[in-house]
């Protein structure tokens, strides 16, 4: 490898963090993150990283287990980084598998702010002078950064899966048109027929399905997307195709964010399976049933150790028309 590698984690996705340093036969560095009795996030790092190449893994979202909210892991990351840089890292990196803020990336309404940009500044100013992120909610998050930004895509890992799976007669379906050239990405890997779900947001919830362009009716299909968050969009989508004459009806969501009864709406949906990764963490419990959690942490490693040695990391989707 290049300078001597660390790889750091908070407490959001330890486990991710640990798969990760298997993949790459080394171990977790070791770091004390906890809290202070008034709650202040109190981090010490507990081993010599003085000209090291630092990766701080680090999705922002929150852990129901440990009761962590998305800001106690933005505070998380922030205090390792800055804790690193005054351990004199040579260079750290901020891997955030899931970047959270990612939705309020423009000013739709009158005096909002732009939050996906400000935890940019936040990331910066703490002292990450690389980052390295999965599956961005809009790929424009890129030009908040002032620094290289590696942006890695998880279509092989899904494809691979649904590979296995051998479904036939597949028709892959796109939640809004905004995902369409993913959605293409996907059909091409898997020789697949394309669909369009054309609806219309309610509220910041629900949305209403106003039309479906491509066929569906005697045929399996498989829906893509970033992330799924309360799951209301999803179900109502999966109720559509079925309306539509569907049968199977698989989805494939990059970031289970899972808030508030998006579990239970997934459990009673005529969704067969939903199949995610975990780049955020899912609570045991709710594993069972539909949802199906893929790991992401051989793509994740891969392009650790890529970037330690200053090698390409856009050849690991060489056969994915995911960009340009």
């Amino acid at each position: 490898m290049g300078y001597d590698l660390k790889i750091l984690t908070g407490n959001t996705n330890r486990a991710l963090a640990e798969e990760i340093c298997t993949h790459l036969d080394m171990p977790l560095g070791r770091a004390a993150v906890s809290t202070f009795p008034g709650g202040e996030t109190q981090v010490q790092i507990e081993e010599n990283i003085r000209g090291s190449d630092v990766f701080i893994i680090q999705p922002v979202c929150g852990n129901v287990d440990l009761n962590l909210s998305p800001n106690d892991s933005l505070m998380e990351l922030l205090v390792l980084t800055d804790a690193a840089r005054r351990a004199s890292a040579r260079r750290i990196t901020a891997v955030l598998p899931y970047y959270g803020y990612a939705r309020q990336d423009r000013k739709d309404r009158p005096r909002v702010p732009i939050t996906a940009k400000l935890v940019a500044n936040m990331i910066y100013t703490a002292g990450a002078r690389r980052v390295l992120s999965l599956d961005l909610h809009e790929n424009q998050i890129q030009g908040f950064f002032d620094i290289p930004f590696d942006h890695l895509y998880s279509i092989n890992i899904f494809t691979d899966y649904l590979s296995r799976r051998n479904i036939q007669d597949l028709v892959v379906v796109s939640p809004d048109i905004g995902n369409l050239k993913m959605t293409r990405a996907y059909a091409d890997i898997l020789d697949a027929d394309l669909a369009v779900v054309d609806k219309r947001r309610t509220s910041g919830s629900d949305t209403e399905i106003m039309n479906l362009i491509g066929e569906v009716d005697g045929r399996n299909v498989v829906i893509v997307d970033d992330l799924i968050s309360t799951g209301g969009s999803l179900v109502e989508a999966a109720a559509a195709l079925r309306e539509r004459g569907a049968l199977e009806i698989f989805a494939c969501i990059v970031h289970p964010v899972l808030a508030g009864p998006a579990i239970e709406r997934v459990e009673n949906s005529v969704l067969t399976e939903l199949v995610v990764t975990n780049s955020i963490p899912i609570p045991a419990k709710s594993q069972n049933g539909k949802i199906k959690v893929l790991s992401i942490a051989t793509i994740l490693g891969e392009a650790i150790r890529r970037i330690n040695n200053d090698e390409s990391v856009s050849t690991l989707f060489a056969n994915a028309r995911v960009e340009g």
